[in-house]
């Protein structure tokens, strides 16, 4: 059975938003792509409100089965990583105040699902998310590739708690979670 799931690249200027429907073969079909925006100049309770309503309103759009988030970084600009890590907890709400199950996947992490190389640069997610979803040219801006890349990597990881039912493990997926329990990660649930 399909597994439709919501990838969100959290940002505050620009929040990418990615849909993608996986099959169990791990064929993926894009469903919808867009980048929530905030004006800088806008005061931070109001950027936040905006992104809030930008993903309900694609979640209740698109009833994703599963949510994936960027897990956040720390990076040398404090100021973007308190954006950043305010609007992952945006997204982390709306999913569990709907029931959905989050999983959080580093960059690396999706990199490597995406490209087999955990160290890919954005032009090579870029074309490898494109040549997933059979798409002519790669999603823009970046912000929108790397919330697809997200979506695709958490379906092709396996969450067999937000696969509709009836749907079953691939090897790939199989093999994904095996890793996954020996490595100790854990997937974030309500």
């Amino acid at each position: 059975m399909t597994l439709r799931v919501l990838g969100i690249d959290p940002g505050l200027t620009r929040c990418g938003i990615g849909i993608v429907d996986l099959e169990p073969d791990r064929r993926a079909s894009l469903v919808h792509v867009d980048v929530i925006r905030t004006p800088p100049e806008l005061a931070l309770e109001l950027r936040l409100l905006a992104v809030a309503e930008g993903i309900a309103a694609v979640l209740s759009e698109f009833s994703p089965h599963a949510v994936a988030v960027e897990r956040v970084f720390a990076q040398h600009n404090v100021r973007t990583v308190m954006g950043t890590a305010q609007v992952s907890g945006i997204a982390l709400h709306a999913a569990a105040a709907r029931g959905l199950t989050v999983g959080l996947h580093t960059p690396s992490e999706v990199k490597a699902a995406i490209t087999g190389y955990g160290s890919a640069d954005k032009r090579q997610v870029g074309t490898m998310v494109a040549r997933v979803l059979g798409l002519a040219e790669i999603p823009r801006p970046a912000d929108a590739s790397d919330a697809l890349a997200l979506a695709i990597c958490h379906g092709w990881r396996g969450a067999p708690s937000a696969a509709p039912t009836g749907g079953a493990l691939t090897p790939a997926q199989q093999a994904w979670r095996a890793a996954e329990k020996s490595s100790g990660a854990r997937r974030v649930t309500r």
